[in-house]
């Protein structure tokens, strides 16, 4: 084992088509440098270049993910104890060095997901952009004073850390959404155990690093790379073996119901933040240049591999054979290629070839429903390419953007997500119809509506049910400052970002301090006030 702090990446023998490293990569357990207990690996692949491979990572067994929790556990206490200010600065630190890393972490994110460079600079400035807005927190992890009902007595009520956190996220945000949960998570005095996403170990082991060059303590995030149904799960079974005291999740509602089961018969927390089928309305009042654009870029944008992007594009009939020629000549126009060597792509590659498997299926799901394919031949390759393909086909794994229309509310296609670059639009009579079409599915996450209405507008932000809304903006999510998260099946109710995630990592402890020196009891020994009649004639005053 080698300290985290006192070693240079290692570098495996191996010719790379583009030229680039590929990296030896560890487990970081209390600060160390871990291989699997077993020697078992497993590769990371580029998605835009198949052949590159970024490195190797320990597949790890039920023994890491123990020692990473035994590691946690030892470490909370002293955690625990470091005055919250210290705790933010040492975030604040992260920040600055996310900030002195930035193109570095980009171009890595764009390689091992496929993600544009311009939407990889957005998510690890929101990284950064976590780091300094929980870096104040810090000194401001208020509790209140209480007056109290008796004599001579104080209450108090002060925020407690939960104790051992694990945290599982997707790869499709590998480095914001690890930060929205551990940074609020270790700022409150909690110790994590990350177990990264398969399909991007490379970077949560880059980000992972400078955390501990940040100054933070050994043992206070532990970092375990494997499967879902092998580390994750390990993970979440660990609950059932009291090790663990909260676990947040991103991903898929199944398997988030799954952990909410686990959790809930151990009277464990959990944060579940899951799938969405995110509407967005359109109305005749709307801009419809930029209600296109909204479109466009709701469901196409990262190669619609977002839980925020759009699934139900929801027209108004008065205007949908003008909305729909407008977005159909913009669908037809889409770059898609590796960014790091073209420029001006709208989205690249899936996230990885499992992803692209996954959304394959959800295209013939779409196709049985009878919806009305408009756009999108499956899988590009050289023989099925757009015309602003970029690139060669067969280095990766990319697809083209897909249209389905005449999509109606007892379509299976309608309610289920289908993660990737296609939508289902859905025909609306009139304002009405257009927010019970939006309510319609299962899932609440983003929602979404083009008018210049105000009463409209205003109608469909209260009577939506999802945790977020845009009003002349796409299904996008929150900024770092403001709560992220849905209702109904896209997730328990708990929040991502802002202040409102404090209450997802800490518990209130009340204290009752007595200082007269007696027994005294709340609603007991209170003196009755006894309520006196007034003198008054109130005739005189009828």
């Amino acid at each position: 084992m080698v300290h985290v702090l006192e070693t240079g990446l290692e570098f495996i023998a191996r010719e790379n088509p583009n030229g680039k490293p590929s990296v030896r990569g560890y487990n970081i357990i209390n600060g160390q440098l871990t291989s699997s207990s077993d020697e078992v690996t497993f590769e990371s692949k580029n998605p835009a270049l198949l052949e590159d491979c970024l490195g190797e990572f320990p597949l790890s067994t039920r023994e890491d993910v123990h020692s990473a929790l035994a590691a946690a556990r030892a470490a909370f206490t002293g955690w625990a104890a470091t005055p919250a200010p210290t705790r933010g600065q040492i975030i604040g630190n992260m920040g600055r060095l996310l900030m002195e890393y930035k193109d570095d972490l980009v171009a890595l994110e764009t390689r091992e997901i496929g993600k544009t460079l311009k939407e990889s600079g957005g998510e690890i400035q929101e990284a950064i952009d976590t780091c300094l807005f929980f870096q104040s927190e810090g000194r401001r992890l208020y509790g209140q004073t209480v007056n109290s009902e008796l004599p001579d007595k104080e209450l108090f009520t002060y925020r407690r850390p939960l104790g051992v956190c694990g945290i599982i996220n997707a790869c499709n945000f590998p480095s914001a959404v690890p930060f929205w949960k551990m940074i609020p998570a270790i700022m409150c005095g909690n110790t994590c155990v990350w177990k990264s996403p398969q399909d991007a170990p490379l970077l949560s082991f880059a980000l992972a690093r400078i955390m501990h060059q940040a100054g933070l303590p050994n043992g206070v995030i532990n970092l375990v790379h494997g499967k879902g149904s092998g580390a994750g799960q390990y993970l979440v079974d660990a609950v059932d073996e009291g090790l663990v005291n909260k676990i947040s999740f991103t991903g898929s509602t199944e398997v988030g119901k799954m952990i909410g089961e686990v959790c809930g018969r151990n009277l464990v927390s959990c944060s579940l933040e899951l799938g969405g089928k995110n509407p967005l309305v359109v109305m005749p009042s709307a801009d419809l240049d930029n209600a296109v654009a909204g479109a466009y870029w709701g469901a196409f944008g990262t190669a619609g591999q977002r839980c925020t992007s759009l699934g139900n594009l929801i027209v108004h009939e008065g205007i949908y054979e003008e909305f729909m020629e407008k977005f159909m000549a913009k669908v037809k126009s889409t770059r898609i290629g590796d960014s790091s060597v073209h420029k001006d792509v709208l989205y690249g590659p899936m996230l990885s070839e499992k992803y692209a498997k996954d959304f394959m299926i959800g295209l013939d799901m779409a196709k049985s429903s009878g919806a009305t394919q408009l756009w999108g031949r499956g899988e590009i390759t050289t023989d099925n390419q757009p015309e602003n393909f970029m690139g060669n086909a067969g280095d990766g794994v990319f697809m083209w953007p897909h249209v389905f229309a005449d999509v109606t509310e007892d379509m299976k296609c309608f309610h289920e997500e289908i993660f990737g670059p296609a939508v289902t639009i859905v025909k609306a009579k009139d304002f009405d119809h257009a927010l019970h079409l939006a309510n319609a599915s299962p899932y609440g996450l983003s929602s979404a509506i083009y008018t210049n209405d105000r009463l409209e507008a205003y109608r469909y932000k209260t009577g939506i049910k999802a945790g977020m809304t845009g009003i002349n903006n796409s299904t996008t999510g929150a900024e770092a400052h403001l709560p992220f998260g849905g209702v109904k099946g896209s997730g328990n109710g708990t929040r991502e970002s802002g202040i409102w995630v404090i209450e997802a990592y800490s518990y209130w402890h009340a204290v009752n301090d007595e200082l007269s020196g007696k027994l005294q009891l709340a609603q007991m020994d209170v003196d009755e006030i006894e309520a006196v009649e007034a003198e008054v004639d109130w005739a005189q005053l009828a």
